[in-house]
């Protein structure tokens, strides 16, 4: 399996913080991407004191052996066509990349079902 961390679940996956079957679905995943989309919104949250940041999230991505998932042109277009069941822009990336690059979003937000996309938490 292919996956894209959610933002929280790469904030609590070095946290240390994630249930113990969903670090499996983790580990046991062929590719691990983490979004630019979610760099972005963690960045913002943090500016804004929203959230403590972790250390610097490319150094964490690439310690934990993830891959950078830049935002492309197809991810762009791909938000377009997507239902408005959900306002939140980092959230609606995450979706059309999973869609595009056909990967499991490993996260616990309820928001995500709705649009059909692949989703694993446990």
């Amino acid at each position: 399996m292919r996956t894209l961390l959610d933002t929280h679940t790469l904030i609590w996956w070095d946290a240390g913080t994630l249930p113990a079957k969903t670090i499996r679905i983790i580990r046991d995943a062929d590719e691990v991407f983490v979004s630019a989309a979610s760099v972005w919104e963690a960045s913002i949250k943090a500016s804004l004191g929203k959230l403590k940041a972790i250390a610097s999230m490319s150094t964490v991505v690439r310690a934990y052996g993830f891959r950078e998932l830049p935002i492309s042109f197809a991810h762009a277009e791909r938000v377009e066509s997507l239902p408005k069941l959900h306002r939140d822009p980092f959230d609606r990336m995450l979706i059309a990349q999973a869609f595009v690059e056909g990967l499991t979003i490993v996260t616990r937000d309820p928001e995500f079902a709705p649009y059909g996309v692949p989703i694993a938490w446990r």
